[in-house]
């Protein structure tokens, strides 16, 4: 499992013609980023932010490491859409 720095590394990088840019080598390196790799994008508070496919399953694991084994959350959101579906037309 990668680790990821906290410290804070910047460089000026151009937009190509066709919307490219060019992750610099040395940020490349401090993330192990290797050639070929998919990277996820997204916007977040006007920022573009990159993640490998691993970082995000780590972080969306996290949400969910307090719920119990023996919980299944399929059968928890089904009940809980049931719960509503019964409120609204009043039966």
């Amino acid at each position: 499992m990668v680790r990821f720095q906290r410290k804070i590394q910047s460089t000026a990088v151009r937009v190509g013609p066709q919307g490219r840019i060019v992750i610099p080598a040395s940020i490349r390196r401090s993330l192990s980023i290797k050639p070929g790799e998919e990277l996820l994008i997204r916007v977040e508070d006007g920022r573009l932010v990159l993640e490998s496919r691993e970082h995000v399953l780590e972080r969306v694991q996290s949400w969910f490491a307090k719920v119990p084994k023996t919980v299944n959350m399929a059968d928890e959101l089904i009940a809980q859409r049931r719960e509503e579906a019964r409120k609204e037309t009043g039966k």
